[in-house]
Parts: C-alpha cells; structure tokens; sequence
C-alpha cells in the first residue's frame, strides 16, 4: 500500500509522460504505465491523474497567469506536472490542505527539479492559495 507522497509520485510520473503525447488513449497510458512500475493502483493516483488530464485547461491557466510572464511551453515539464498535482489538489480535493499540497509541491521539485525552480513552484502555487482564499 502506497502512501500519500509515494502516490504522489506516481501520479507525477504519469502526469510527466502524458505531456510527451505518445498515448492517445488515457486509460491505455494510465494501465501501462502502473504495470510497467510495478505500481498498485489506488483512489489517489486515479483520481489525480485522470481529473488533470479532464481538467488541463483550467489547471494550465492558473500557472500562465501566475508565471511571471512564462508561457506554458517554456516551463520544464517536471516544474509544469507537480504544480499541476498541487493545483488540483487545492482546487479539487478538500481533505488535503492547500499548504500541505505547496509543501509536498515543493518536495518533489527538490527531488525531481533544481533548486531554483524550488523558488517559482512555490510562488506560482502561493498565488494561487491566495486566489482561491485557502
């Protein structure tokens, strides 16, 4: 049984590999992916992956207006996948607090990103605590 940063984890890395487009088909991505890991599947990863793919667009338009000027397409995919978790989270799952999804956000950019894309994650993702009055 997974807990909640190693699924966060794999939602990451299911996120990171949908934005290389090779798999039209969702599902077909979402199955291969779990079983070529060895991963097991539960409520989180599922949820969080499939609602980021549902809801990209409206995902995507909070990190361009709070990117600094930033377009979506010159923002690392690793940096544009976990502020995407972290987004969905706040806007999506009410028993997780949105300074626990920037915190966790933020873990991952330091195991997965460089250091100074620590500092633009985390204030993309304050920015929109603040909108959303979390």
């Amino acid at each position: 049984m997974l807990n909640r940063r190693e699924s966060r984890e794999a939602v990451l890395g299911l996120v990171f590999e949908n934005e290389y487009g090779c798999y039209e088909n969702k599902d077909e991505l979402y199955t291969t992916a779990l079983e070529a890991r060895g991963i097991e599947e539960n409520e989180y990863i599922k949820t969080v992956f499939f609602g980021i793919v549902e809801k990209a667009d409206e995902i995507d338009a909070y990190i361009e207006k709070y990117s600094k000027g930033r377009k979506l397409s010159r923002i690392a995919k690793v940096a544009k996948s976990i502020m995407r978790i972290a987004i969905y989270e706040m806007l999506y799952i009410d028993s997780i607090p949105a300074s626990v999804a920037i915190n966790e956000a933020v873990e991952l950019v330091k195991t997965y990103d460089d250091e100074k894309t620590k500092g633009f994650v985390n204030g993309v993702l304050n920015s929109v605590k603040e909108e959303l009055g979390k």
